[in-house]
């Protein structure tokens, strides 16, 4: 159960994350929208998805990373004081649920331009996230770090990933090839407490080791060691980070659906799913809100996009989640959004304060499309074309919601991940699916083992070898 309970502080209220979900709504919107029948139909469905979230709690241990993780927050802070002092550049190896949350923290909490402030400014090291095996991104990462000054972060909760395991058995040569015995101090393990071959190497190569709590996968995974030793080595407050989702925990233990904004939430997007609007769009208006969009895509997705019910039926649920930041966007795919199929929900993320202030000038005033935007702000301009895009979706009748963000800090992102973390686990009950599982991931890795010849996967490779070839009147 959660260890923090109302009442609040007035600084938590005064950054508490709002959903405005009026735009969801029939009597908002017409009949794209749900209708609070609808909603008041589904109060049985709720009920029994209000039960096993809580009677489930103790399979979901990614709702009590907030709670759970003094000592290790400790070790944590120790370690990432050691890289800051020691090392030039910290790099992540690791895919998916391994590496979108470590990206997702940087490009949120800390400078758009990290790497190329000055080192007395950036007081710290340069950061990257390697999440693919494309040859050519690796090596233009050795082009720009100095490996003898890095620390490596391998992130890989199986041990067995083999995306990851190829970038360890890389840097792992260059290391001991400039550094002998030495190598083993510019790498830390971040993985399972007892199994996998990842923590077979570390134990045997002496290499620090974090461990991904059982019960968390990888896409749950952020608020982790998995996305803390990150954060902690930028300077990011992960202890605000976990009070932040600690709050959010609290208030959405909330059984009233109307009072919950996670579940409501859940409700909403599910009913929709059901009239046919299968894609979901996270529109943030914030560049550092770009890799939360892509953080929220694995987890919508892979968690969702089931074959099968928890009973073995067909069922193929789920949303395709679309990235779309404002207001780049509105000059790519707005038009699709208004005049296109009513397949959509839109999810505008909105800044109340942004971090900076930018002044525009006053010039040119005799020309007057011009001289409008003078003695304004770029932060009015951003907030305008924001209203003038949810307000052209309302007059196209397409449903949408509104994430209100009174700021963006570590502990409004801490609401936000904690809240689509609940918001994705009610889904999968109100679906009745499992929503921690992935098995359409698995025969991918399975066929990439037998062509790559992993022993015991011949079989495979002879059944992989007997898909057609196609017609060559159609490779041209």
């Amino acid at each position: 159960m959660p260890m923090q309970q109302y009442p609040f502080t007035e600084e938590e209220k005064a950054e508490d994350i709002k959903c405005d979900y009026n735009f969801m709504l029939e009597e908002n919107i017409g009949p794209a929208g749900v209708s609070l029948d609808e909603i008041d139909k589904q109060k049985e469905l709720i009920n029994i998805a209000l039960y096993n979230m809580r009677q489930k709690r103790f399979l979901m241990q990614w709702r009590d990373l907030p709670y759970t993780q003094d000592d290790v927050m400790q070790d944590i802070l120790n370690t990432a004081e050691v890289i800051r002092n020691k090392f030039d550049y910290f790099v992540v190896f690791g895919i998916g649920g391994s590496a979108l949350g470590a990206r997702m923290l940087f490009n949120s909490l800390k400078h758009l331009k990290h790497n190329e402030l000055p080192d007395h400014v950036r007081n710290g090291p340069k950061f990257y996230v390697e999440d693919n095996i494309d040859p050519e991104g690796l090596r233009a990462l050795f082009d720009v770090i100095e490996p003898e000054k890095t620390c490596f972060n391998i992130i890989t909760k199986s041990g067995n990933t083999s995306e990851t395991m190829s970038q360890l058995l890389i840097v792992t040569d260059m290391l001991k090839s400039r550094l002998g015995a030495k190598a083993s101090s510019h790498i830390i393990a971040t993985t399972d407490e007892t199994e996998g071959n990842l923590k077979r190497i570390a134990l045997a190569e002496g290499y620090e080791t974090f461990i991904v709590p059982q019960g968390v996968g990888g896409r749950f995974s952020v608020l982790s060691p998995v996305g803390l030793l990150p954060a902690a080595v930028l300077g990011i407050d992960i202890a605000k980070l976990l009070e932040g989702a600690a709050y959010m925990d609290s208030i959405c233990d909330e059984y009233d659906i109307y009072k919950n904004k996670a579940y409501m939430g859940a409700l909403l997007q599910v009913l929709a799913m059901q009239t046919g609007k299968n894609i979901s769009v996270m529109m943030p208006y914030s560049s550092a809100m770009d890799y939360f969009a892509s953080w929220y895509a694995q987890l919508w997705a892979e968690s969702l996009g089931k074959k099968n019910d928890i009973k073995g039926m067909p069922l193929y649920s789920g949303q395709t989640p679309v990235k779309a930041i404002g207001v780049t966007d509105q000059h790519s795919q707005i038009q699709l959004y208004t005049e296109g199929p009513y397949d959509k929900v839109i999810t505008f993320m909105s800044i109340e304060k942004y971090r900076e202030v930018v002044d525009i000038p006053l010039l040119y005033e005799l020309i007057k499309d011009i001289s409008f935007l003078g003695d304004k702000t770029l932060n009015d301009l951003i907030k305008a074309e924001e209203q003038g895009t949810m307000y052209a979706i309302f007059k196209a009748k397409r449903p949408f919601m509104k994430i209100i963000v009174p700021e963006i800090n570590e502990h409004t992102i801490g609401q936000l991940i904690q809240m689509y973390e609940l918001m994705t686990a009610f889904a999968g009950e109100l679906l009745e699916i499992n929503t921690f599982n992935q098995p359409g991931v698995e025969l991918g890795k399975d066929v990439t083992y037998a062509l790559m010849g992993k022993p015991g996967y011949e079989e495979l490779l002879k059944e992989v070898q007997t898909m057609p070839k196609g017609d060559n009147r159609f490779i041209f």
